[in-house]
Order: C-alpha cells, then structure tokens, then sequence
C-alpha cells in the first residue's frame, strides 16, 4: 500500500530529474557534437558516464558491479534487455568507451534523440540495407574506435523466461571482427522501471554481472549457431544464479 501511494511522487521525482539535468547538459553536448569525430564522441560518452553514476545514486539505484573486470581490449558485449533502464545503467557498468547498436526511432525524439543519435550505432530493423550498413559501421567502429554494446534479443524481454531467442547480429560481427564477445548481465533493472509501463519506477541496487569473455578467434560464419548458443546457455545460467524463474 505504502508503495502504491508512494510510486507516483518518486516517478515524477525521477523524470523531473533527468529531464533539467538533460536540458542543462544539452548546450555542451551541441557544442561538442560539433566536431563529429571519434574524440567529439568519446567527449560525450565521458560526460553520459559520470553522469548516469551520478544520476542512478541521486535517485535512489547505484549500480553493484559483480565478477572480476574484463581484461583490456576491445570486445562486442552483449547483455539481457529487460528495462528502459538499461540504456543508461550500461554506460557506469563498462569499464571503457563504447558505442551501441541503437534503434533509429529513438533518435526522433527532441532533445534526448539528438543526444542519442550522437553516440549510437542507428538501425532501422525493418529495412535490410539499413541492417547491413549497421553490420558495416559496426566492423568499422571495432577495428578503429571503441567497443560494441548489442542486445541480442533485439527487444524487451517480457516472457517468463530468462531470456528470448538471440539474434545473430552481435555473433555475426564477433566472427567477421575476429573479436572476443563480452557477456554480461542486468539483473535488477526491471524491477527499477518495469517494461510495461512507464510510471513503474522504484528505487534499488542495480547489479551487473561480468562473465568470462568468450573467444571467437579463428571460428567462421559456419560456427555462427553454436557460438550463439554457448553464450546464451551461460547468460541464461547466470540469470537463474540471481533471479528465480519459473
């Protein structure tokens, strides 16, 4: 009862937050943007950083980090996709600069698309070239910027189950990249802000599971299913470890 009463007070508190911290950030996000190049980015990426650990404890959900951190290098993580708390709770829980396969949509939005558009990879799923060009950027951002951050479900998980089916995208990349795939799991982020719908807000620890990197070295298209597959029964057994399923 006491968090039925209480939950739209802390919603509007949340919201009213990042909304003036967004708006006073944005003039310096512009300027920088400017530049368009890999040093304006990481610029961006650096204050998003600091930010978001800022921001997730002023509000109430600091970010627990869990497990040894991964060796240096570059890597395509790849994580569970349960919330729209996601998005900002990865930029704390990555140790280094990356850049995220993004949907195009959210880039339309005013204010928070310009600042989105900026740091992400964009994708419209729904066209194949658009697909492609991402696969291509991606390879291209790997071997001469920064990590990749993928989703491999594509979309909020809103099954009972752990996970949903991966795409191969993320596995696809660490094939053609040669690069080692970094898994690792968000395990409170929806019980911060549930998926379905957006006043269910509500303060916690938000931890993050790092996993053992997984080597793609000298594996080819062919091995696409396995690797895809490795990974998912070890997200998922690590999953079950933290929350209980049905």
């Amino acid at each position: 009862m006491l968090r039925k009463i209480l939950q739209p007070f802390y919603t509007a508190y949340v919201l009213l937050s990042f909304v003036i911290s967004l708006l006073i950030a944005f003039p310096f996000f512009a300027l920088i943007s400017i530049g368009n190049n890999i040093a304006a980015r990481k610029a961006i990426y650096t204050i998003i950083r600091y930010w978001s650990q800022a921001w997730l404890w002023l509000i109430g959900m600091p970010v627990k980090l869990i497990g040894p951190k991964p060796p240096k290098g570059k890597y395509v993580v790849v994580a569970n996709h349960i919330s729209y708390m996601d998005t900002l709770v990865i930029f704390p829980s990555i140790p280094s600069y990356f850049r995220a396969l993004g949907k195009k949509e959210i880039s339309k939005i005013p204010v928070l698309g310009f600042v989105y558009k900026q740091i992400v990879v964009l994708v419209d799923r729904s066209r194949a070239n658009s697909r492609a060009n991402s696969m291509r950027l991606m390879w291209s951002v790997l071997k001469y910027e920064s990590n990749i951050v993928i989703f491999p479900e594509g979309t909020f998980n809103e099954t009972a189950s752990p996970l949903k089916d991966f795409y191969d995208g993320a596995f696809r990349l660490a094939i053609n990249a040669q690069t080692p795939i970094l898994p690792m799991i968000l395990v409170d982020t929806v019980d911060r802000w549930h998926f379905s719908h957006w006043w269910k807000l509500w303060p916690g620890k938000n931890r993050v599971v790092y996993m053992q990197p997984v080597e793609v070295a000298g594996l080819q298209l062919a091995d696409l299913p396995a690797l895809k597959q490795k990974v998912y029964v070890e997200m998922e057994a690590a999953l079950r470890k933290y929350r209980q399923y049905v």
